[in-house]
């Protein structure tokens, strides 16, 4: 009887001794000690389960392998699809600039603009807005009888002057034989001397206008002068149509010589004594890129202030590889580099921030198929203009071809395998 109520649980147990009284206590007090074996050993610690041999044990953390792996391959339609581009350092001082804005400009020897020194119609126009024109190059044509006019006084003047001329040579060997009179001889050189000065006049006029008076003679008159362009370079405005008529303070053509192109920038007066000749200026056209800046060295500072906005003009001259594709009149906003050590910088889109160590993504050696990159570890500084100052925390050469657009897809691609 005892045997079997060991192997029941304790609940019936004791219902059995309830309603079977007078049984042994013995019997009671074996149960009791039989129901607490069990509770004893559930507060006990767990029993070691041992492992087979050969079986693998799982690694605690997963994600810290995954993350050891700082390499991915993309294909060459994602490459193209994130509008990936790859570039190496810029070498900025990144600790005290000076905000400047501005326009690229030319010095006024490099701007022509032509006028009629005499009014006229227009006849024909040669240019167009764009178009580069040589020195000397015709621009316009011009009519009006006011330059017949001209040409007729000339050769008019030119005639009595060849007759004054021989009049003054008969007086001057009267008076040496003694037979004329003085006052002959003093009144042919007086009128020798003035149309001479008439005629020199009426010469200098023809020039003007683009005619050449030793040319001139009475079967080739002409009606019409042409205006020539008095520099080389590109046609910058054509304000004139056929027909039209000009006065000569009226602007026709504006030409541009761009082969001298340079800033003309604005400095607020309390940045003005930090800015010295031969600095190095950073700019950028307006609404560009950040990662389309483009270098200047200050040429010039200017010694008085602009009574309007208070500010002072600084010239600087581009460096060559800048002055392609720039144009008279272009916006800029520059920063004047001052004082501070340079440091290596990268756009703000190629630095994926986080916290004190943050990553970029340089391209290594070629994949068999796609391409292939790596991801290393850096310092990133406050953002500067568009510009982050890093120090690499893994070795990263200058000649590192580092994504400068792109990181972030990247960075997508790698944490999305490590998930």
């Amino acid at each position: 009887m005892i045997f079997s109520l060991l192997v029941l649980p304790v609940r019936q147990a004791l219902l059995f001794l309830v309603y079977k009284p007078g049984r042994n206590l013995a019997a009671a007090a074996l149960l009791l000690a039989a129901g607490a074996l069990p509770a004893c050993q559930s507060r006990s610690e767990p029993s070691t389960i041992e492992t087979p041999a050969g079986a693998q044990v799982p690694a605690a953390d997963s994600a810290a392998s995954v993350g050891a792996v700082t390499e991915l391959t993309i294909s060459p339609a994602q490459y193209q699809a994130a509008g990936i581009t790859l570039g190496g350092f810029t070498h900025q001082n990144m600790t005290s600039d000076v905000p400047a804005n501005g326009v690229i400009d030319v010095p006024p020897q490099s701007y022509a603009s032509i006028s009629a020194v005499m009014g006229g119609y227009v006849q024909q126009v040669k240019v167009l807005p764009g178009q580069f024109v040589a020195k000397g190059a015709v621009v316009a044509v011009l009519r009006h009888p006011d330059y017949l006019k001209l040409q007729q006084e000339y050769l008019q003047a030119r005639a009595r002057l060849q007759f004054l001329q021989q009049e003054l040579t008969r007086q001057k060997e009267l008076d040496a034989e003694d037979v004329g009179a003085k006052r002959r001889l003093q009144q042919a050189q007086a009128d020798y001397q003035t149309e001479q000065a008439t005629e020199r006049a009426l010469a200098g006029q023809l020039r003007l206008i683009g005619l050449v008076p030793e040319r001139l003679r009475a079967v080739s008159l002409t009606p019409s002068v042409t205006l020539t362009s008095p520099i080389g370079g590109y046609v910058k405005a054509v304000n004139i149509n056929p027909g039209q008529f000009v006065n000569p303070q009226d602007v026709l053509v504006e030409v541009v010589d761009r082969s001298d192109l340079h800033l003309q920038l604005k400095v607020f007066e309390k940045d003005i004594a930090q800015v010295h000749p031969g600095q190095t200026v950073l700019f950028k056209l307006a609404n560009s890129r950040a990662d389309q800046q483009q270098r200047a060295n200050v040429y010039l500072v200017g010694k008085a202030f602009d009574n309007d906005a208070h500010t002072v003009t600084v010239h600087a001259h581009l460096q060559e590889e800048a002055a392609s594709g720039l144009l008279p009149g272009q916006y800029v906003a520059a920063r004047i580099q001052t004082d501070g050590a340079r440091q290596r910088t990268l756009p703000e889109d190629a630095v994926i921030q986080a916290g004190d160590v943050s990553y970029v993504y340089a391209r290594v050696q070629p994949a068999a198929e796609g391409y292939h990159f790596r991801r290393y570890k850096v310092k990133a500084g406050p953002v500067h203009y568009g510009d982050v100052p890093i120090t690499p925390l893994d070795s990263l050469p200058d000649s590192t071809q580092v994504v400068r657009r792109g990181a972030y897809f990247l960075e997508g691609e790698y944490t999305k395998g490590q998930e």
